[in-house]
């Protein structure tokens, strides 16, 4: 019966939920956003341009695959078992990954369906593909190698033994490590063991060439050890890669050496480290001094090499990830511009050696200091070959912490992800600290399009599917501060069609004028002026509001300006910016920032953990109320705001809970803005707005109410209709004209909820049983009316009527939400809740639904028109040197057989030609203008034929001969010129005798 009197007791006489049915409140899982576990796997496709990332098992997500195209493209693809992610590589119109139960598994870019799996006989180790071949080659950790065709889901007949064991049968360490094959020739395949690496030949079927690396006693190796340099050693291989033109070999070694080799005759051309040469040689690099006197540094192993080039294959470069020292102060990726490749065939061992011993110049790609760069993706321009490192202009690295960072390349430049990256990238990039929720009007989030300076887009592949589209329904505009002090805010969306899906972005280290310390604390924004308040725990509070950059491409230093208790910042402008949010004001707080509130008419409101509240009026900018809540209890005349007891008033007292209102308060007959603060100690503060004689406005403390525990939700009511009492631009505008708005005010505290006539009156109340309430907002349902929302610690969502507090509706949702992260949930008007499933992934929720699951994203991956291009070949030297050149197609007989029927990509491939022909001869046909050739016949258009054919043979001999005759012409200079050298040589031999 206590239901039916509580809307008496809070004076409200209508029932706002009397048209809710229970059986509307089915929760719906609409989207997700964020990366659901710790990434562990890279890979990119320069010809669909697209991304994939792929997650580890925890206990936070099961392993699965992210593949990120343009804009909000982005497909989900859950492995067949619970595993993590080893390794996935794009192969054509396929993504092939190997996971960490050994499972190789194929995935569709078509249909964005698994295809198949494969289960090798070991332990896969390595994994190697190539865009032109239809099988995925297979290390395996008894040193073996298998194969899989792709394209009919079976094991091909290939099967490479362990060909170091062979040349080595005493060696024990035979698992495979790396394959690679040649860059042009793609019939030689770089085997790399644990022991060392072997280039083996599809043409003869064998190993041609072994690589190991040798220290000899006195050697100082990779890293420098003093303890271990008096014996001969063998470090183990890490890594092996060709170089882009298959010059080089190199390896990378666990004691941090880069080895290159010749591997047309197998010798070792340079040994060295990323600040050594020579490591090789008895008496080489000293040790790198450790911390303390006596010690010496520890190397971190190479996590990963590649090889690049620019648009010239031979203008390369090696990009490191590790072998720095443990001590060194900066973190990042080392790059080794080697420059110009000398040519082989012209080029002296001395040449070839210096080469790689003296590169251009060397330089590090700056990375956090506080984690190391344990894998990278290279994003080249164009194309897929040459091991996918061929020209890149961006690579994206994946830290330890877990987070990614994207750099330009070769510079090194950080490249803001902010439109550019899906935003599910953006929650690892880097972490997201909190998030918040603005409901924004349409009209004015279409026209918040930010103009920055950016370069050349970097997923530009896929197509969105279509999705219904909301009108007349406000933006879900979420707001999610990163670690390192940059915010980000865009459409999250109803699940809806989304029209702007830009990003904007505001720096806040940049905004208070330090690039550490920080930690963003609290943000709100205003839905109607789209103006962003962003509180530190430092204290500072900066304020953002919409506008162009004056300053546009300049840096400018800042003058400091105070006035009216707040400081001018609007010099701190990014440069880059030339139209978005720019900082406008800042107050300087004195601890950390609980509470904020930015409202839509021109206030904003601050609380902070020593008990201060402060009121900024915009209009100014500044400060017209600054005062400590222990401040107030000697000026209320409607309520207590301090309790008699005094262990309670030795407890410190802070805002928890801020909001604006237009309404009358208990015993006034109008109305106007109020400010009403919800406090840790289960307090309601009420404060009055009103104008001053100088144009601006006073705030005025009017009474207080005891709550019973910590103000987590303030939601003033209507009481006549039900609607939201909030500060509006026009309820504000409506106080002109008199109006009146008779209002409630719904409190929510984490025990329970109390409804009340501001600022004291003695109300409804409810206490929620053995359960705390840890989010929680009025919502709407359509037409049928208000209900009071809440997230639960027992894990369920609970609906209740208003003002009857009557619990209408229960559902769990702790098998999709994160139970712990509760408190950080957002609730929104119209019945969506944004929680937490992981350290980086939110979940959408709608209860007026049907209970349905997260539907398969219908977003098209697949570009059919991308064509592969055609794959690096041999030189013309190389062939007339009698190197046997082998085609893809011929992969295709020597890996799947004789008996191997043509793939789906051959007959496509040949149908595609086929068609191309029929259309050149329709319209060669169309074409013709000449009278003689569209009357002649069969016989004549043959003896034409014959006749063309006999003329360019005529032409191909004449260039023929006079190759011939050049290359004789130049055969009799070289004799002339060399006999022309001897004879020097001796009259000069004979003059030094004779002593001329």
């Amino acid at each position: 019966m206590a239901h039916l009197l509580r809307g008496k007791q809070a004076g409200v006489q209508r029932d706002f939920s009397a048209g809710l049915d229970p059986r509307f409140f089915a929760p719906d899982e609409v989207a997700r956003y964020g990366i659901n576990s710790q990434i562990g796997a890279l890979a990119y496709d320069p010809v669909q341009s697209l991304l994939a990332l792929g997650t580890n098992d925890t206990q936070f997500g099961g392993g699965q695959i992210y593949v990120f195209g343009q804009s909000r493209v982005s497909v989900v693809l859950p492995l067949p078992r619970k595993s993590s992610v080893k390794s996935i590589q794009f192969v054509a119109e396929k993504i092939v990954c190997v996971d960490s139960k050994n499972e190789l598994s194929v995935f569709s870019l078509e249909s964005s369906r698994i295809l198949s799996t494969y289960t090798p006989p070991g332990s896969v180790t390595a994994l190697l593909t190539d865009p032109t071949l239809d099988f995925a080659l297979l290390g395996l950790q008894n040193g073996e190698i298998v194969a899989y065709d792709l394209d009919r889901h079976y094991s091909a007949p290939l099967r490479i033994p362990n060909l170091w064991r062979q040349q080595y049968p005493k060696s024990r360490l035979t698992s495979v490590i790396t394959l690679a094959f040649h860059p042009r020739d793609i019939g030689s395949l770089l085997i790399g063991y644990n022991a060392g690496a072997v280039i083996y030949s599809f043409k003869v079927d064998k190993a041609t060439k072994f690589f190991q690396y040798e220290l000899p006693p006195g050697a100082p190796g990779g890293d420098s050890d003093p303890t271990a340099s008096s014996i001969r050693r063998y470090p183990r291989l890490t890594q092996a890669i060709w170089h882009p033109t298959g010059t080089f070999v190199l390896t990378g070694h666990e004691d941090s050496s880069l080895v290159a080799w010749d591997p047309k005759d197998g010798r070792k051309v340079l040994a060295r480290t990323i600040q050594d040469i020579h490591v090789d040689e008895p008496g080489g690099a000293a040790a790198i001094r450790g911390a303390t006197p006596g010690t010496f540094a520890l190397k971190c192993p190479l996590f990963r090499l590649a090889w690049c080039s620019k648009e010239n294959p031979d203008d390369t470069g090696l990009l490191v990830a590790g072998g720095t020292p443990t001590t060194s102060i900066e973190k990042g990726l080392t790059f080794i511009d080697l420059g110009q490749t000398p040519n082989y065939t012209t080029s002296s061992w001395q040449i070839l050696s210096q080469y790689l011993e003296k590169p251009k110049r060397q330089q590090t790609l700056p990375t956090p200091q506080n984690a190391e760069v344990v894998d990278f993706c290279l994003i080249p321009r164009r194309s897929p070959h040459y091991a996918g490192s061929h020209d890149p202009i961006a690579v994206i690295a994946l830290l330890t912490s877990g987070e990614l960072v994207t750099l330009s390349f070769p510079s090194g430049h950080a490249i803001n992800p902010t439109n550019q990256l899906h935003p599910s990238m953006s929650y690892v990039h880097p972490f997201i600290n909190r998030i918040d929720l603005a409901p924004v009007e349409r009209t004015r989030w279409l026209g918040m399009v930010e103009n920055r300076s950016k370069g050349p887009p970097m997923l530009k592949g896929g197509a969105e599917a279509k999705h219904s589209m909301m009108r007349y329904a406000n933006r879900n505009i979420l707001q999610a501060a990163h670690a390192d002090g940059t915010v980000r805010l865009w459409d999250l969306g109803h699940g809806d069609e989304i029209e702007n899906q830009k990003m904007i972005q505001i720096d806040m280290a940049r905004a208070v004028g330090r690039p550490d310390s920080v930690a963003i604390s609290k943000m709100s924004m205003a839905g109607a002026t789209g103006e962003l308040a962003v509180g530190l725990r430092t204290g500072e509070v900066a304020i953002f509001r919409w506008g162009h950059n004056k300053d546009y491409g300049k840096e400018i230093r800042h003058t400091e300006a105070r006035e009216f208790g707040l400081e001018r910042i609007k010099d701190r402008a990014e440069p880059s910016l030339k139209e978005g949010l720019l900082p406008l004001t800042m107050f300087e707080g004195q601890s950390h920032v609980t509470a904020l509130k930015m409202s839509d008419v021109g206030f904003a409101a601050a609380g902070f953990q020593h008990g201060t509240l402060v009121v900024i009026d915009l209009r100014g900018p500044a400060v017209i109320y600054q005062a400590g809540l222990d401040e107030l209890g000697s000026q209320s005349k409607r309520g207590t705001f301090r309790r008699s007891n005094s262990q309670t008033q030795t407890k410190a007292e802070w805002p928890t809970s801020i909001e604006f209102a237009v309404m009358s308060l208990e015993s006034e007959d109008y109305s106007s803005i109020l400010l009403f603060v919800g406090t840790n100690l289960g307090r309601l503060a009420s404060f009055k707005l009103l104008p001053e004689s100088n144009g601006g406005y006073g705030v005025t403390f009017v009474g207080s109410s005891a709550l019973e525990d910590r103000a987590i939700t303030i939601a003033p009511i209507d009481a006549d209709l039900g609607d939201p009492a909030e500060a509006t631009q026009s309820a504000v505008a409506g106080l002109r004209e008199g109006r009146k708005v008779n209002g409630v005010v719904l409190v929510v505290t984490t025990s329970g909820v109390k409804i009340f006539r501001p600022p004291a009156a003695k109300g409804a109340h409810k206490t929620f049983d053995e359960v705390f309430c840890d989010s929680a907002a009025v919502v709407l349902y359509q037409a049928a009316g208000y209900a009071l929302l809440g997230l639960f610690g027992d894990g369920t969502a609970r609906i209740y009527s208003i003002p009857a507090l009557k619990q209408l509706a229960s559902a769990n949702v702790s098998h999709i939400l994160d139970v712990r992260r509760f408190a950080e949930a957002i609730v929104t008007p119209t019945g969506d809740i944004i929680g937490w499933t992981g350290p980086s992934e939110i979940a959408l929720l709608n209860v007026w639904g049907t209970g349905s699951d997260l539907t398969r994203s219908l977003d098209k991956l697949l570009n059919i028109e991308a064509l592969i291009p055609p794959r690096p070949t041999i030189s013309n030297v190389q062939w007339m040197t009698g190197t046997l050149h082998v085609t893809p197609a011929d992969m295709d007989e020597l890996i799947g057989g004789p008996n191997r029927p043509p793939s789906k990509r051959m007959i496509e491939q040949r149908r595609a030609e086929e068609e191309q022909q029929r259309a050149m001869k329709r319209s060669a046909t169309a074409g013709s203008s000449s009278g003689e050739k569209e009357d002649e016949g069969y016989w004549a258009y043959m003896q034409r034929q014959m006749q063309e054919r006999t003329q360019n043979l005529n032409i191909m001999g004449d260039s023929t001969d006079k190759v011939e005759e050049s290359s004789s012409n130049w055969a009799d200079d070289v004799n002339k010129f060399v006999s022309k050298q001897k004879k020097k040589a001796v009259m000069g031999f004979v003059g030094s005798k004779l002593g001329f």
